[in-house]
């Protein structure tokens, strides 16, 4: 099969060495751009717009190959030599494939609460909640939150979601997500576990304490991909670790960081 990249949306911030964040699912660049000013102190922060997501190019193709080789091309296209790479979620999957299939092209890797495993499909219910949005009919954001609370109680999410919520040039709104391709493909992204390839380099899995994405069985296969790994957990954090505990996790990540 032939794979097509595509060039992505993307902000960078600051000087110095290269590091490249990528967003989670449903998510974009806009949820890291907080972080990303601090370590603009001290790195070039490539923040990037994944396909399907933001406002990167929308495509009926989606998966993590793609995704691997969409960041395989923004590193050429942009002349990037040996960065630091981070990813959340769908994020640090695509990271992962990236790394395990490019090893000489980044130099460390940062994977958020997600691990080279399958897992259940976790998002069938946001999916139905976002597709019970009538957004040919609303004509105030807020009447597409009032919409959302039906089904999702969590304020947070639903703010989360709302982020990707705008005004279309015809004056309605839209989603900056490709909802339906996200939908058709959500069982193959959910249970892309990295097949094959590995990554020797200096590599760090951020674990959120009330977050079941990386349990305790999961590190041998992690430290089978990544040998040269090291775990660590983040108390009083679930999945979203870098917004519930931004200091800590801002700490942490700047030391892995540090030559």
């Amino acid at each position: 099969m032939k794979i097509c990249s595509m060039k992505l949306n993307y902000k960078v911030l600051g000087q110095g060495r290269d590091l490249i964040i990528l967003h989670g699912l449903f998510g974009s660049l806009d949820n890291w751009q907080t972080l990303a000013k601090y370590w603009a102190d001290d790195y070039k922060v490539w923040l990037v717009d994944q396909r399907n997501h933001g406002r990167s190019p929308h495509s009926m193709e989606f998966s993590y190959q793609l995704m691997a080789e969409d960041l395989n091309n923004f590193i050429k296209q942009h002349k990037i030599s040996s960065p630091i790479i981070l990813g959340h979620s769908m994020g640090g999957k695509t990271a992962m494939e990236f790394a395990v299939n490019n090893p000489i092209k980044l130099s460390k890797l940062i994977v958020v609460d997600i691990a080279p495993v399958k897992y259940e499909v976790h998002h069938y219910s946001i999916i139905d909640a976002l597709k019970s949005v009538p957004l040919q009919n609303i004509e105030k954001r807020s009447e597409a939150e009032e919409i959302l609370a039906k089904n999702i109680s969590d304020f947070g999410v639903r703010q989360f979601l709302l982020k990707n919520l705008y005004r279309n040039n015809d004056g309605g709104y839209s989603w900056r997500f490709n909802l339906n391709v996200i939908s058709d493909n959500i069982l193959p992204i959910s249970e892309f576990d990295i097949p094959i390839g590995m990554f020797k380099g200096e590599t760090l899995f951020v674990k959120g304490d009330n977050s079941d994405y990386i349990l305790d069985s999961y590190k041998e296969i992690i430290l089978g991909k990544f040998p040269a790994a090291r775990i660590e957990t983040i108390k009083k954090a679930g999945h979203w670790i870098h917004a519930e505990q931004p200091q800590i996790f801002f700490d942490l990540v700047s030391d892995f960081m540090k030559d």
